[in-house]
């Protein structure tokens, strides 16, 4: 059988670098299969997924040895020759979309192929049939929730019946339960239409739910591992490449208790002869006592209503924050999370009363909320303005007017603090993607708020750059007293790193209570969008408690990366 995509020794170098991206790759992939591509940040596997629809080498320029095939189709090809070969979903759909309606988004490509507006009508009512779509053909794509906008895409790519879909970090801004839905709905084309799906992706755990049949694991430019999900799950090299695996396994691994399952990439597969009791002497030997928040309160609101165009976004929140607090906020695409925090900013405008430390603050400027709130953009880039590091630090502080002998002496310690001083004259754009998280931190830091408010601190992370990230906020929580609140899709990380779990629903909270806790209610779970750690569904197998299994299993861990370091 001839491979329908075929890597042979190819090497790609961007013209502007000067080693290459990509080096030697090999790489067979058939028709029908499932792959999943995965690799630490910076790796090569985003270059590997341009490589095949046409950016590369057209869109970044650069040079190319060794041979690469595309259903018949050489490296090279124009865009349009491989696209009707390979269709791709990219991470923001908002860059994908082309209408002012879902119907005319949908019916863009074949528009640009002239076909019959009759053909084209029948062709978009099919495809909006296949991915759940139908209802939103009037709507303005912009308007969707993430869910839908994923779903719109995949039928504006699919309608051309190319033979590939390639997604491209298609998990990276969902809510948990619209990430399940996505790879249900993904598994559901590939089973009926006999596509080839090539996913790139650093969310092993929830791709595998595809029943993927390989995955290639990338570092440095070179493929490292080539494999069936359990063959690969029972090595080291996910850990290896800075790459989490499945937190089932993880934990069985702990117990040694792994070959309890006769399929690593299935917790369905476990054998529970032994498990409980092996999970149940772990649970006691980690646990630790809950810490209690501090009663000194630092802010609350009251009556927090925003609304657009008459539209309530956020309806009568009343809430209280405690100094040194880890808040988490959660809840589905669209349901006033962002707002929320748009709200205690005031990059909106709201309603209702907003104090800090018993004094109100409505009538604050953005500017004077901001040395009591900083906030934390999810992508570091659209932070900063200037250079280099100190500059970048320092920028806040000259805005306001500030003597550069005060800069100065102030821009040494927040650089000290953040572990940044060595760095202090690099250009910003030699940075690594954590550290460019930690400049923007630090120059918001100077400016001495007591809240930090981080918009998915960890989005798209691998597992390296996920600890680097959490574990400094994790620090400045406890050195400084920082309150910290996260909005985040991540179940594990709000166990890890938070201690007060917000679900918002349809612009309320819906539940506030510890993350644990928030997680074993069913109710809060649906009603949130949110899915339970697959510790909780090992929990639930064996018949032991969920709480006591998690909190035992991030105890382990933290101690098991300490005496690492």
């Amino acid at each position: 059988m001839e491979p329908l995509i075929s890597f042979k020794d190819f090497t790609f170098k961007y013209d502007l670098q000067k080693n290459p991206t990509l080096k030697n790759i090999n790489l067979d992939i058939f028709a029908g299969e499932k792959v999943l591509i995965v690799g630490p940040s910076g790796s090569g596997k985003s270059t590997i997924g341009q490589c095949l629809n046409g950016i590369l080498p057209h869109l970044y320029k650069g040079e190319a040895s060794g041979h690469l095939s595309i259903d018949g189709l050489p490296f090279g090809s124009s865009i349009s020759e491989l696209s009707t070969k390979v269709s791709t979903i990219l991470q923001d759909t908002d860059g994908q979309f082309i209408g002012l309606t879902v119907a005319e988004d949908i019916a863009f490509a074949l528009e640009n192929d002239g076909k019959e507006p009759a053909d084209m009508v029948t062709a978009v009512n099919y495809w909006a049939e296949v991915t759940e779509s139908k209802k939103l053909l009037a709507q303005r794509p912009q308007d969707l929730s993430g869910g839908q906008k994923q779903r719109v895409s995949l039928a504006g790519v699919l309608i051309d019946e190319s033979p590939i879909l390639l997604f491209d970090e298609p998990l990276a801004n969902l809510d948990p339960q619209t990430c399940k839905d996505t790879m249900q709905l993904i598994k559901k084309i590939h089973a009926e239409n006999k596509v080839t799906t090539i996913v790139i992706e650093h969310r092993i755990e929830e791709v595998l739910s595809l029943g993927i049949d390989k995955i290639v694991v990338v570092n440095e430019g070179e493929i490292v591992a080539i494999g069936s999900p359990d063959e690969l799950l029972r090595t080291t090299v996910f850990e290896e490449n800075s790459l989490r695996e499945p937190l089932y396994l993880s934990a069985l691994k702990a117990v040694n208790c792994a070959n309890s399952l006769t399929d690593f990439s299935d917790i369905q597969s476990l054998d529970h002869q032994g498990v409980q009791q092996a999970l149940l002497n772990f649970s006691k030997q980690y646990q630790t006592p809950m810490v209690a928040a501090s009663e000194n309160e630092l802010l609350s609101v009251q009556n927090l209503t925003v609304k657009f165009d008459q539209r309530e976004v956020l309806k009568n929140i009343d809430l209280k924050i405690q100094q040194g607090e880890k808040i988490s906020i959660v809840g589905k695409n669209g349901v006033g999370k962002s707002t929320f925090a748009n709200a205690l900013c005031h990059f909106v405008e709201a309603e209702g009363e907003i104090f800090y430390r018993q004094k109100s603050i409505k009538a604050d400027s953005i500017s004077e909320r901001a040395a009591k709130i900083g906030y934390i953009m999810q992508n570091p880039n659209l932070m900063i303005s200037q250079n280099i590091v100190s500059d970048e630090v320092a920028s806040g502080l000259r805005l306001r007017g500030i003597s550069e002998e005060i800069i100065s002496e102030k821009v040494e310690k927040i650089l000290k603090v953040c572990g940044l001083y060595p760095f202090r004259n690099w250009p910003i754009s030699s940075l690594s993607y954590g550290q460019k998280k930690r400049v923007t931190i630090a120059s918001i830091l100077i400016l001495e708020p007591e809240i930090l408010l981080l918009d998915e601190p960890t989005a798209a992370q691998d597992l390296t750059s996920y600890r680097e990230i959490m574990d400094f906020l994790d620090e400045l929580n406890q050195k400084l007293h920082l309150t910290m609140i996260m909005i985040t899709h991540d179940m594990y990380l709000i166990t890890e790193y938070t201690n007060r779990t917000l679900v918002f629903a349809d612009g309320t909270i819906l539940a506030d209570d510890t993350p644990y806790e928030i997680l074993k209610n069913e109710k809060f779970v649906m009603s949130g969008n949110l899915t339970q750690p697959s510790l909780y569904e090992l929990a639930k197998q064996t018949a032991i408690d969920p709480i006591a299994l998690t909190t035992a299993f991030i105890n382990y861990q933290s101690k098991e990366r300490t005496v690492h370091e």
